[in-house]
């Protein structure tokens, strides 16, 4: 999954990989191929661990966020 090499980055516990996981697999947007380096996936996945880290805890939350921002 793409969200696992940012995560390799910083030292996460396992329950926090997965709600980053669970973060970056709800998307409100049609379903698109992801692939492990699609640049996109990759900005998705760096702005769930950037909310994550600025206090949202909530898979739901931080995909919505996620999608608010990014447009």
């Amino acid at each position: 999954m793409p969200i696992k090499r940012p995560l390799k980055e910083a030292n996460y516990k396992p329950e926090q990989v997965d709600r980053l996981n669970r973060a970056f697999c709800v998307d409100p947007r049609p379903p698109r191929p992801a692939r492990s380096n699609d640049p996109i996936c990759e900005i998705v996945a760096r702005k769930i661990i950037e909310i994550n880290a600025a206090g949202w805890h909530e898979p739901e939350e931080i995909a919505e966020l996620a999608a608010a921002q990014l447009g």
